[in-house]
C-alpha cells in the first residue's frame, strides 16, 4: 500500500464511501514520566480508538491512517483481524467492507515526539518537570490514534485520557470527570481530526469566563482557562490575554451572528512548538514564546493579540466550517489572518494594526509570491506534502490582503452577511471556493466569478506606477497608473486603490492635500479625478493599502523620498513608502547601500514601532543579501555606528531605546562595540534607562561569542544564571555560533547526522551554525549540503527536513558557483520528491535574487 503520503485522489475516494459517525479515543500517557527514548525503541504510550462508521457501498476496501511503532490489536465488526496482516505503518487495511455500519477498534503503542507533530513530550529542564500537547495540522493525528484523516471526514469525538498523579488533562469537550487519574471529556460537535487536542501535564492553569446577553434575553456563558508551563507562571500576564480574548469574543459575536460553538475556551502556552497557534476548538495551542520573558515593545504585545484574535476567527472559518480539501485552505487561514487584524483594529487597544499588516506581514506575501514556487490562493494540493507546504505567504498574508481588496469591492456589509449566510448554510460542514462566492454574490449583487478568476486563481504580483504630466502652471493635466506583471505570470487584475497627493507644509511636514479612489484594470489607467490638482512632491499609489501590489514610484517621488521620507506624518503612508523601497531593494532597482541611508537617515524619527523593527530586520537583510561584497565591512560600521547613536538619542526606558539596542548588538562589528555590550553585561558600562534583562542579556552575548570575544564559558556562566528551557535554547544557539571549524563540525553532525534533538534545538543550533560573519568557515559544507538533503528528507520528520532544508541551504556562499551547484543538483535529482525540490528551489531563487542586488549595488 502507498505509505505516508494520502493523496487527494485517495482521500476524495474515501469520502465517497465512507460517513463517520463518532470517534472514542482512550489514551494512556502515564509513561510520559518514566524515561527517555531508548537506543533501539522510541518512548510510547497505549492508544485504543473505536471508530464508527458507515459503508456507502458494498464489497469495496479502504483503509484507516495510523503512524505507530506497533499495533496490538485491530477488530473490525467484532472479528480480530492480524495486525501483521492488516498494518504496514502507516495505514490498517479494511478489505471487502460490507455495506451499512460498521465498528472498527484499535489498540496500538504510539511514539512520543521529540519533533513537535503528534504528540509532543518536553522535559523542563529547569524543574524536571513532563509537559504533553498535541499537534496535528496537516496530518498527524494518525499519530496518536487510529482514524481517517481528513479534513471532510468530520464526527464527533470523545475523548479518555489516563494521565500520571499530579497532572491535570485538557482536550476540545468540557471536563466531565476526574477518577483516579482517569479524565473523561464530552462529546464534540463534529470536527476534523487535525484539530482534535489533548494537553497534559503539571501546566499553571488560570480561569476567567466570558458573558454575553443576546437580545431575546438568553446569556451565553463561554468558560475561560490558559495555561503555561510552571517555570513561566511569573511572567504570564493571563489578564492581557482574557482582555483581548474577550474582545475578541464581543467583536465575533457582534458581526457574525453566530454563537461561539464549541463550549469552553482554554489557551495553552506549550514549549517547542513549531508554529505560532493552533486553532483547535476549546483548546486553543500557541508557542510560548508569546509569554514575555523580559521587556518586549508593543509590537510584541500587538503581535500575539493577532495571533488570539486569528485563531478564534478560525472558530468559524475552518473550525465549523472546514475546506474539503486542502486546495481550500485559503478558505480558513487567509480569512483568519484578515480577520484577526479586523478584529485587533475593531476592538482593541491596536488601533493601528493595519500599519504592521502592510509594512510586516505583506512583505511575506510580496517574497512567496515572486518565487517560483508561487501559486494561486487556490492552490492545487495533490498530497499532504503539498499541504505542509503551502501554509505560507500566499495561503495567510496575500490571501488576507486580497479579502482586505474585497471588502473595499463589495463593502464591509455584504462581505460580513455574506460570511454570516456561509456559516449558517454550511455549519459543521465542508466546503469549497464555489460555496462561498455564492454567498458572495447574494450578498454584494456583483458577480464575482471574474474577481475569482483575477485574485484567487492566478498567482504573481502586480507594479503599479504612477505618470503624471503637468501644464505650464504645474498643475497636473493627467495622472495615469501603469499597470505591469511579471513574463511568467502576465495577469493584470482589477484593483481598487486610493491615489495620494502629498507636498510639504509650511512646517516643511510631508502630506496629503488630494486623494482619489479608483477602479485600475488594464496596463494603464487614467485617474480623472485629480486633473487639474497642484503639482505634487510625491505621489503614492495605493495610498491608505486598499489593494495588494508592489508599489513603484516616478522620479520626482524617488527623490522626494530620499530628501524627506521622515517628514511624512501619516504613519500608514510612511509605511507603506518603506515597504516599497524595500521591495525596489530587493527587486534590484534600488541599490542596498541606499536602503541603508535611508534608514540610517530616518529611522530614528520612526514612532511606530512595529515599522521601527521590521526597517532593522530589512537593514540587516539589505547588508547580509544585497549589498556588495566589497561594501559590507564599510557598510556594518555605518550600520553599527548609527544604531549606537540612535540607542543614545532614545528617550530613556523607552520601546524604541530596547529595539536600538537590540539592534545595536545584532549589527555590531568592532572591537569597541563588543567592549560596551561587554560592559553592559558586567556592569561596567550603562546606557540611561536600558535594563538589560535576562532576554537582552543573551542578545548582547551571543554576538560577543559570534565573534570570539566571548568564549564556552561565559555562555556556561548565562546558563546558570538562566537554566531554564529559554535559557538552554539560547545557550545551544550560542555554542554553534562559536567561529571554530570543530564547532561548526559537530553542530553539523548534531542536525544533519543525528535526531537526538528536539526540533527546537534543531532550530536553535542551525541559527547559531549559520553566521553571516563566518563565510569563509561555512564554505566546506555547501557541498556536503547537496550530498546530504535527500537522506534527511527521506529519514525524518517533514517538520524537521523543512527546517534541515531551509536552513542550512549554503546562501551565505552567495556566488555563481553556489547558484551553479543547485542548478546542478536540480538538474540531476528531477525525481526526488516534489516538495523537497520546491525548498531547494525557492532558496536557488533567493540566492538568484541576492546576486542581481549584489551586481546593482556594485556599481552605485
Amino acid at each position: 500500500m502507498p505509505g505516508e503520503n494520502l493523496s487527494r485522489d485517495e482521500a476524495r475516494e474515501r469520502a465517497e464511501l465512507l460517513t463517520v459517525d463518532g470517534y472514542d479515543v482512550e489514551l494512556d500517557v502515564r509513561s510520559a514520566t518514566g524515561g527517555d527514548d531508548m537506543a533501539d525503541a522510541p518512548l510510547t504510550f497505549r492508544s485504543v480508538t473505536t471508530i464508527r462508521f458507515r459503508a456507502a457501498r458494498g464489497g469495496e476496501s479502504t483503509f484507516a491512517d495510523l503512524i505507530a511503532p506497533s499495533v496490538d490489536a485491530v477488530t473490525l465488526d467484532g472479528t480480530a483481524l492480524d495486525p501483521a496482516a492488516v498494518f504496514d505503518g502507516a495505514r490498517i487495511a479494511l478489505a471487502d467492507l460490507a455495506e451499512g455500519e460498521h465498528v472498527l477498534v484499535v489498540d496500538a503503542q504510539c511514539a512520543y515526539s521529540r519533533t513537535g507533530e503528534g504528540m509532543h513530550r518536553f522535559v523542563d529542564p529547569e524543574d524536571g518537570e513532563v509537559y504533553l500537547y498535541t499537534q496535528y495540522e496537516p496530518a498527524d493525528a494518525r499519530r496518536v490514534f487510529a482514524n481517517f484523516e481528513q479534513p471532510d471526514l468530520k464526527a464527533p469525538f470523545r475523548f479518555r485520557v489516563t494521565a500520571p498523579a499530579g497532572w491535570t488533562v485538557w482536550s476540545n469537550g468540557a471536563e466531565e470527570s476526574r477518577e483516579g487519574g482517569v479524565w473523561r471529556f464530552a462529546e464534540t460537535e463534529p470536527i476534523s481530526t487535525y484539530i482534535t487536542a489533548v494537553v497534559a501535564g503539571p501546566y499553571h492553569y488560570v480561569t476567567d469566563s466570558y458573558s454575553r446577553t443576546s437580545e431575546d434575553g438568553t446569556t451565553l456563558e463561554i468558560p475561560l482557562g490558559a495555561m503555561c508551563r510552571k517555570g513561566l507562571a511569573k511572567h504570564f500576564d493571563a489578564d492581557d490575554v482574557f482582555l483581548i480574548t474577550k474582545q475578541g469574543l464581543d467583536f465575533f459575536h457582534d458581526n457574525f451572528d453566530y454563537p461561539y460553538p464549541f463550549g469552553k475556551y482554554d489557551q495553552a502556552f506549550v514549549p517547542e512548538y513549531n508554529l505560532g497557534a493552533m486553532e483547535n476548538p476549546g483548546c486553543v495551542t500557541f508557542r510560548e514564546e508569546y509569554i514575555f520573558r523580559g521587556k518586549v515593545t508593543q509590537a510584541a504585545y500587538e503581535g500575539r493579540a493577532n495571533v488570539i484574535l486569528h485563531e478564534m476567527a478560525h472558530m468559524w472559518f475552518g473550525d465549523l466550517v472546514t475546506m474539503r480539501w486542502w486546495d481550500d485552505l485559503w478558505l480558513k487561514e487567509s480569512f483568519a489572518d484578515f480577520m484577526g487584524v479586523f478584529a485587533m483594529t475593531g476592538a482593541t487597544r491596536f488601533e493601528d494594526g493595519w500599519i504592521t499588516f502592510a509594512n510586516n506581514r505583506k512583505s511575506w506575501a510580496y517574497r512567496a509570491d515572486q518565487l517560483p514556487s508561487t501559486h494561486p490562493i487556490t492552490a492545487d494540493i495533490r498530497d499532504l506534502e503539498d499541504a505542509k507546504l503551502n501554509f505560507d505567504g500566499i495561503t495567510y498574508a496575500k490571501g488576507a490582503s486580497v479579502l482586505k481588496q474585497l471588502v473595499a469591492y463589495v463593502g464591509r456589509e455584504a462581505f460580513l452577511e455574506g460570511a454570516r449566510r456561509y456559516f449558517k448554510k454550511h455549519a459543521y460542514g465542508n466546503t469549497r471556493l464555489g460555496d462561498l462566492l455564492s454567498v458572495l454574490s447574494e450578498t454584494s449583487g456583483r458577480d464575482m466569478t471574474a474577481w475569482s478568476r483575477s485574485w484567487l486563481q492566478t498567482a504573481g504580483v502586480n507594479s503599479l506606477t504612477p505618470v503624471a504630466t503637468y501644464d505650464a502652471a504645474g498643475r497636473i493635466t493627467e495622472l495615469a497608473v501603469l499597470q505591469e506583471a511579471a513574463e511568467s505570470h502576465p495577469e493584470l487584475r482589477p484593483h481598487r486603490v486610493a491615489i495620494g497627493l502629498y507636498s510639504r507644509n509650511t512646517e516643511g511636514e510631508l502630506v496629503r492635500y488630494a486623494r482619489a479612489e479608483a477602479d485600475v484594470s488594464g496596463p494603464r489607467t487614467v485617474i480623472e479625478e485629480l486633473a487639474g490638482a497642484e503639482r505634487p512632491e510625491l505621489i503614492l499609489v495605493n495610498d491608505d493599502d486598499l489593494t495588494y501590489c508592489k508599489v513603484r514610484f516616478d522620479e520626482v517621488s524617488l527623490a522626494t523620498l530620499r530628501a524627506h521620507l521622515g517628514d511624512i506624518t501619516d504613519p500608514l503612508a510612511r509605511a507603506l513608502c518603506w515597504s516599497a523601497l524595500w521591495n525596489l531593494t530587493r527587486d534590484g532597482l534600488m541599490p542596498a547601500r541606499d536602503f541603508v541611508s535611508l534608514v540610517l537617515a530616518f529611522a530614528g524619527r520612526e514612532t511606530d514601532i512595529g515599522v521601527l523593527q521590521m526597517l532593522h530586520a530589512w537593514t540587516r537583510g539589505a547588508l547580509v543579501n544585497y549589498a556588495a561584497p566589497a561594501w559590507r565591512e564599510e557598510g556594518g560600521r555605518a550600520l553599527a555606528e548609527g544604531a549606537l547613536g540612535e540607542l543614545r538619542l532614545a528617550e530613556p526606558g523607552s520601546e524604541h531605546q530596547l529595539a536600538w539596542a537590540r539592534f545595536f548588538a545584532s549589527v555590531a562589528t568592532s572591537g569597541t562595540d563588543f567592549q560596551l555590550l561587554s560592559g553592559l553585561l558586567d556592569g561596567t558600562a550603562r546606557i540611561d534607562g536600558l535594563d538589560v534583562d535576562q532576554e537582552l542579556r543573551w542578545a548582547f552575548l551571543s554576538p560577543l561569542v559570534a565573534h570570539g570575544a566571548a568564549d564556552e564559558a561565559a555562555v556556561d556562566a548565562e546558563l546558570a544564571r538562566d537554566d531554564t528551557a529559554s535559557g538552554k535554547r539560547h545557550q545551544v544557539r550560542c555554542l554553534a555560533s562559536r567561529p571554530s571549524a570543530g564547532v561548526k563540525a559537530r553542530a553539523w553532525a548534531d542536525v544533519v547526522e543525528s535526531d537526538a534533538l528536539s526540533n527546537a534545538l534543531v532550530e536553535a543550533t542551525i541559527a547559531g551554525f549559520a553566521q553571516s560573519s563566518q563565510r569563509e568557515l561555512l564554505a566546506p559544507y555547501a557541498p556536503r549540503y547537496f550530498e546530504a538533503i535527500e537522506r534527511v528528507w527521506a529519514e525524518r520528520s517533514i517538520q524537521i527536513g523543512m527546517a534541515v532544508v531551509r536552513g542550512l541551504f549554503p546562501s551565505l556562499q552567495d556566488d555563481p558557483a553556489t547558484l551553479e551547484a543547485t542548478d546542478a543538483w536540480l538538474e540531476s535529482r528531477a525525481d526526488a520528491a516534489p516538495a523537497l525540490r520546491r525548498l531547494v528551489l525557492e532558496a536557488r531563487d533567493d540566492l538568484a535574487r541576492a546576486l542581481r542586488a549584489q551586481a546593482t549595488d556594485a556599481v552605485a
